[in-house]
């Protein structure tokens, strides 16, 4: 800028000089003689030296702008360079190398891209609730005073385990009943042997002999209907078989047993209690199998059908299960408008409790798609949905274009050709390697 201020008042004191030469007259010049000459020789001398001056400071002016012009320059280039390497690594960063032993360590399957079915589902209400062909209702069969109680709610009961003891007054009478059916049975076979040899001797009448054979077939019958309902009371025969050598005081006691494996859920007895023959003294039930009962609403009843495949979600941390529908209910309550589906239910850890209320997922439909990959195998990047594809320097994060979602199972649209092969599980690891990735070069740029 001095510079510049300069070479513009040296112009201007030129021009003003020569302007005041030239209107001189020519009388005063030549009055002036011989004394001006070495004047005005003077004056052009230092003209002479101003132009010289002015053009020496424009070259050097030119030669500065001619540097700075290639200074500027040569900062583009290395600018340039530097984004080029930039690129470069960001490019490079998009591949994340990983050792075979790091996918093994960390779980992460790979897949090939390929066709698969996508399923339409609807969302029901649902209870669980505990399976009625597994549930038994204890009852003692004969009354009496509780003795002993061995079982308790929550109780871990097999089969023919004692639950309780009764001290009952007519399983008492059932069993004398039985005995003396027994002993009549023997006297009056004994009777009929008799009476069949006499009148085969001609020595006792024919209806001696015809009543003898009546009291024996109406022993048998009494001693038969005594079994009976000793069976009934759930006694077997090898029981009975042993009845007559047991001791006088064990024919009062009557033992409750479990008729099935199960859980004690509900417990109706206490010491000193008179039970009535048809009181509910237990209630066992196995949970390793439950029941889902679905309220279908009226819309949706004719897309549900027996055989349909069912996502069981109780919600609130509990796994989720999978089923199939075995019933569905011809009939529509008139309160709810709602017909039943049922789902029967494996749930050997128990973990499925009756009561819970759960969200039924049923599969309505299914469709082909050409290119299907697990929701496991997103991975969101740059705010854009990408699946990490196996190439020769690694795993490349490529974006994809996401189409109908079914259950864990998502439609690829574009980014992923059929055949490639793709991280399908703990895409996480991956993600988190392409961050450090990333991270590193930017503070190698800086």
């Amino acid at each position: 800028m001095k510079a510049r201020t300069l070479i513009f008042s040296t112009l201007v004191l030129a021009v003003c000089i020569l302007t005041t030469l030239a209107m001189w007259p020519a009388s005063a010049i030549g009055q002036a003689g011989d004394g001006h000459d070495h004047a005005q020789h003077a004056e052009e001398e230092h003209l002479n030296g101003e132009e010289e001056h002015l053009d020496g400071l424009f070259a050097e002016r030119a030669e500065k702008d001619h540097a700075s012009h290639e200074g500027h320059a040569g900062e583009d280039e290395d600018q340039e360079g530097h984004e080029g390497h930039e690129g470069e690594d960001e490019g490079n960063a998009e591949a994340v190398k990983i050792s075979s032993a790091t996918l093994k360590e960390f779980d992460i399957e790979l897949q090939s891209a390929g066709a698969g079915a996508l399923h339409q589902y609807i969302e029901l209400p649902g209870e669980i609730v505990l399976n009625a062909d597994r549930l038994a209702h204890v009852v003692p069969r004969v009354s009496g005073i509780v003795q002993q109680v061995d079982a308790n709610v929550g109780d871990q009961v097999k089969t023919g385990e004692l639950l309780a003891v009764l001290e009952s007054r007519e399983l008492a009478d059932a069993k004398a009943e039985y005995l003396a059916a027994v002993e009549r049975l023997k006297l009056d076979r004994v009777n009929f042997e008799r009476e069949e040899k006499l009148y085969q001797k001609k020595v006792s009448s024919e209806q001696d002999f015809l009543d003898a054979r009546q009291a024996l077939a109406e022993a048998r019958i009494a001693l038969r209907s005594a079994e009976q309902k000793l069976h009934a009371l759930g006694f077997s025969n090898p029981y009975l078989e042993e009845l007559p050598n047991q001791a006088d005081t064990s024919f009062t006691r009557y033992r409750i047993t479990a008729p099935i494996d199960g859980t004690v859920i509900e417990k109706h007895i206490t010491l000193g209690e008179n039970i009535k023959e048809d009181d509910n003294v237990f209630t066992i039930a196995d949970l390793s199998s439950v029941w889902v009962d679905i309220d279908i609403y009226q819309k949706d009843l004719g897309k549900v059908r027996k055989g349909q495949r069912v996502v069981i979600k109780p919600g609130h941390g509990l796994p989720e299960a999978t089923g199939e529908i075995a019933w569905v209910s011809p009939l529509v309550g008139e309160e709810t408008r709602t017909a039943l589906a049922r789902v029967i239910l494996s749930n050997p850890e128990g973990m499925l409790r009756p009561g819970l209320f759960i969200t039924a997922r049923i599969a309505t439909r299914q469709t082909k798609a050409q290119v299907v990959v697990p929701i496991s195998a997103l991975q969101t990047i740059d705010g854009k949905p990408a699946v990490f594809v196996k190439t020769e320097d690694g795993f490349a994060a490529r974006p994809v274009r996401l189409g109908a979602r079914s259950g864990e199972s998502v439609e690829v649209l574009s980014g992923l050709n059929p055949g490639e092969r793709f991280a399908a599980t703990n895409t996480f690891v991956l993600k988190s390697e392409l961050n450090s990735s990333v991270l590193e070069h930017a503070g190698h740029a800086h």
